[in-house]
């Protein structure tokens, strides 16, 4: 017999709301007996149907709900929903470097599908997930006819689910790097040992972006990893400073660089930390400074301290910008929200002893979107701040 959970009282309202995540102390009793990463029926504690997800008795996470109404699991879903969530993005014009799957936000909790050019790279974060990959990989192939998939389940994540980390070539032959076009600029990405897939194809509109800012000016990009920012805005700038503590990550920029026939761009290897303070007793300005930092909290216990951390490089940030230049400044972490991304940037500003104004404000790229009633998926916070004095 299928495994049937029924909430506590009064703890079913979020997952009516549409949230797909079920946590283990939300439960009143488990009745039923089947295998780990099977399908389980969620009920209220009234015995109301709710939905039906995979249970991982390992996880805090018990169940993902991804079935709502009277579909049943199994391959055809999978089918509809990876070619309804791909045709939505064509939709919108991508083609050749985009986030095909979105996990709870295209129906499909815990997977991530990523495409670069014609290799798919795969995330499966969750038990049920992680089962069903075989039959993911034979619908992938059948609809797209991709040269490889290859799997980036190398996170900590899984580690919560029992998983062990995972890379490989889940079908065909899958290169070291792949030729992808962003915003009509070529990017070599390294879908085997890059960050996340390979490449942060969230901040793909936002990179496009920066051009404006760029313009005629001296840019310090911050953080540049495989050179996303520094190439779109050594595009309209005089010169490009791209900054990051890998060594590795700034030869892939010059290597980008070199794809792209741009010779404006020069590479800086330090910590970013101690370089912009070095900068600052130097008295060096710049028309626009990007600050793009990996994710300071990754949970909610790390969030006064993040903030800390986002306050000062920020205050460093805005002292570097020349009057009337810019700062391009953002979060990739859904723990250090709007709001209070927003309340920081207030509170750098006033320290720095400059007069700021808000020019834009962004988010993830319309690939990455995120469920209204699941603030994990909002997660991205791009500002466009001009320094005026």
């Amino acid at each position: 017999m299928a495994y049937e959970v029924y909430l506590k009282k009064n703890e079913e309202k979020r997952i009516m709301d549409g949230h797909s995540w079920v946590y283990s102390n939300e439960v009143a009793r488990i009745e039923g007996k089947d295998k780990n990463g099977e399908l389980a029926t969620v009920y209220d504690y009234s015995g109301r149907f709710i939905g039906k997800g995979y249970i991982n008795h390992a996880s805090k996470i018990l169940v993902r709900i991804f079935i709502r109404h009277n579909e049943e699991d199994g391959e055809e879903l999978y089918r509809t929903r990876i070619a309804a969530a791909n045709a939505y993005r064509q939709a919108l014009g991508y083609t050749n470097a985009y986030r095909m799957v979105f996990a709870e936000a295209d129906g499909l909790p815990a997977l991530i599908i990523d495409k670069y050019a014609d290799i798919l790279v795969m995330q499966c974060l969750s038990l049920g997930i992680d089962k069903r990959k075989g039959m993911i990989v034979k619908i992938l192939t059948e609809l797209f006819s991709p040269k490889g998939i290859y799997e980036r389940s190398d996170v900590a994540v899984r580690a919560k689910e029992g998983l062990p980390e995972v890379k490989q070539v889940l079908y065909g032959e899958v290169p070291d790097w792949v030729e992808i076009e962003e915003n009509g600029v070529k990017m070599l990405v390294d879908v085997k040992n890059g960050q996340k897939t390979g490449y942060f194809l969230d901040q793909k509109e936002n990179r496009f972006a920066v051009r404006r800012y760029a313009r005629g000016g001296e840019v310090l990009d911050c953080f540049s990893n495989s050179g996303g920012f520094s190439l779109n805005a050594a595009l309209t700038a005089q010169k490009v400073y791209a900054a990051d503590i890998s060594a590795f990550a700034l030869e892939n920029v010059r290597r980008n660089a070199e794809c792209n026939g741009i010779s404006n761009i020069e590479t800086v290897c330090g910590d970013v930390f101690t370089l912009l303070r070095e900068y600052k007793a130097q008295g060096r300005k710049f028309d626009l400074v990007v600050l793009d930092p990996p994710a300071f909290c990754k949970s909610a216990a790390e969030v006064r301290d993040a903030y800390r951390g986002y306050k000062d490089i920020n205050i460093l940030g805005m002292k570097l910008v020349k009057n009337g230049g810019f700062l391009a400044t953002c979060s990739c972490s859904h723990y250090m929200t709007l709001p209070l991304f927003e309340k920081m940037l207030i509170e750098a500003a006033k320290e720095s002893g400059r007069t700021v104004r808000s020019v834009e404000i962004k988010s993830q790229a319309p690939d990455h979107p995120a469920l209204l009633c699941a603030e994990e998926t909002q997660y991205l916070k791009f500002f466009v701040l001009q320094v005026l004095g």
